[in-house]
């Protein structure tokens, strides 16, 4: 595997927001505590030895308890038990459960928090760096999880079960998991022997990166939402969370930036059985949208020291629960999900919890064998893979061709022809010029229009030539996305089962540019 990488801006494919965030713009200075370059961990560390050992002991009682029956392997059982260390920290990363799991991006995510553990280990040899896959077990948005891309084609999991998707019952992906082509055993015994799909992740997810260390949390659990219970109760009686977001909002509109989420006045949904619903005020009560549950204040309030588990964080809130409740120094996510924690650092502030490191997860685009030699045949730049379909095609014509396709040498001097002419015209009379103009305007169209056809004409003969490229430019980006964000990591590991090592071994935490490997 050879890596290729190329600065972000040149790809086209992020905002200015984020690019202002890893260029360290000084607009954002005030939205986030350090930037992630390895040096600022030592300050992240030092501010983190105030995680509370109460909180790490329920820690690691809750993921004893949530490991039960899964196979754990050595290096997974040292990292669990390093983390009742108060010189233990995580680096995480977070996604939903993606069945198969889902987009390419999701596995660099993860091999980005392996990497940076182990770069800080290196740089930090008195401390020890566990890596954490956090799943969205709560999420209830079954349609973005239900799906996944196989060479080229499609396929999806259809279930009625509703509610938070961790608590879903996997068994029917099975007939879903026949279809495959390849070896699929490892996702059969995932899905099939486990009651839920957040513990048919967990499996899946410890069989692959688990020889790394990586540990897989779930925050659906009692013991971890009682280590919450005091937001909780802010966000719904007080609403403090909802001032202290918009402040923030506030701020970045006045720096020019355009906010990603936005807070409720009370920002957890109800959760029990197959319900994942918002809570809202009205009135004297509390009401679960959607249902006839109604609670009032006295009952809300009994409800959270009793049940904590039935309160469900949203995007608002859900960062700065697994901030409470893991030893953690930085989070590693893509564009979207760094420029919305930059609105959080004010609810952070207010609630003592030191603000993580936001680390851009790894970006990366693979090139298998074929499109490897189409590549470089081609003559192209990685950069100008990026650029839209038929402004590559013109490019590479324009370039490539024997014939010179530019009359604009001609267009050039035509436009000094008339200019001569609209001099004479004018001094016989005025008005000839708009009609001047208007001539010189028809006949630079009507070049333009021969140029045109030219390249159409040149493009015919490079039909070829063109039709390798458009092979490239789909396998990168099929139907029109990031192959990151589209094809499933299937796609390579049945043909190489090295894929993920390979990953960990070229992809560096700390560059963060884009990269392409070739295999």
């Amino acid at each position: 595997m050879k890596l290729h990488s190329l600065p972000l801006r040149e790809t086209h494919s992020f905002s200015s927001f984020f690019l202002d965030y890893i260029s360290q713009h000084h607009t954002l200075e005030n939205f986030y505590h350090r930037f992630p370059n390895i040096q600022n961990f030592e300050g992240q560390i030092a501010e983190k030895k105030s995680f509370s050992g109460q909180n790490r002991t329920t820690l690691c009682q809750s993921l004893q308890q949530q490991y039960e029956g899964i196979k754990v392997l050595p290096a997974v059982e040292s990292n669990l038990s390093s983390l009742k260390d108060s010189k233990t920290f995580t680096v995480t990363t977070g996604h939903q459960l993606c069945i198969m799991t889902g987009p390419l991006y999701f596995i660099y995510k993860i091999v980005t928090v392996i990497n940076a553990c182990k770069k800080l280990k290196a740089h930090y040899p008195d401390y020890h760096f566990v890596p954490v896959y956090w799943m969205a077990s709560e999420d209830h948005d079954y349609d973005e999880i239900k799906s996944f891309r196989l060479n080229g084609k499609k396929y999806s999991w259809e279930t009625q079960q509703t509610g938070a998707v961790g608590r879903f019952d996997p068994k029917s992906l099975a007939i879903l998991i026949d279809e495959l082509p390849g070896d699929m055993q490892l996702f059969k015994n995932a899905y099939v022997k486990n009651k839920t799909l957040a513990q048919a992740t967990r499996h899946l997810v410890n069989e692959l990166f688990g020889h790394e260390g990586l540990i897989v949390v779930d925050g659906d659990d009692r013991q971890l939402k009682s280590l919450f219970k005091n937001v909780i109760a802010d966000d719904l009686f007080r609403h403090t969370p909802k001032q202290l977001v918009e402040e923030k909002n506030n701020q970045l509109k006045n720096s020019g930036y355009h906010p990603q989420v936005f807070a409720r006045d009370i920002n957890f949904f109800y959760l029990n059985n197959n319900v994942r619903q918002r809570i809202e005020k009205t009135g004297d009560h509390y009401s679960v949208l959607e249902t006839d549950l109604k609670f009032s204040s006295d009952e809300i309030n009994r409800l959270i020291e009793a049940s904590p588990e039935q309160f469900s964080p949203n995007v608002i809130l859900r960062p700065l629960y697994q901030e409470t409740i893991l030893p953690n120094l930085a989070y590693a996510g893509g564009p979207a999900e760094v420029v919305y924690w930059l609105q959080m650092k004010g609810m952070f502030d207010h609630f003592h919890i030191p603000f993580p490191i936001l680390m851009p997860r790894n970006f990366a685009a693979v090139m298998d064998e074929p499109t490897r030699k189409k590549f470089l045949k081609s003559g192209l730049e990685l950069k100008d893979l990026f650029e839209e379909k038929n402004y590559l095609f013109n490019h590479w014509i324009v370039k490539n061709s024997q014939a010179d396709l530019s009359l604009q040498k001609e267009i050039e001097l035509l436009k000094q022809i008339f200019e001569v002419v609209k001099k004479k015209a004018t001094q016989i009379d005025s008005t000839l010029s708009q009609h001047t103009e208007a001539q010189t305007h028809l006949l630079t169209k009507k070049l333009e229009g021969i140029e045109q056809k030219m390249l159409r004409a040149e493009k015919r003969k490079q039909a070829d030539h063109l039709r390798q490229l458009e092979t490239i430019k789909d396998f990168l980006f099929p139907n029109g996305s990031p192959q990151e964000r589209t094809d499933n990591f299937l796609n390579f590991y049945q043909a190489d089962r090295q894929f993920i090592q390979k990953l960990i071994q070229h992809l560096d935490p700390f560059d963060f540019r884009f990269n392409v490997l070739e295999l």
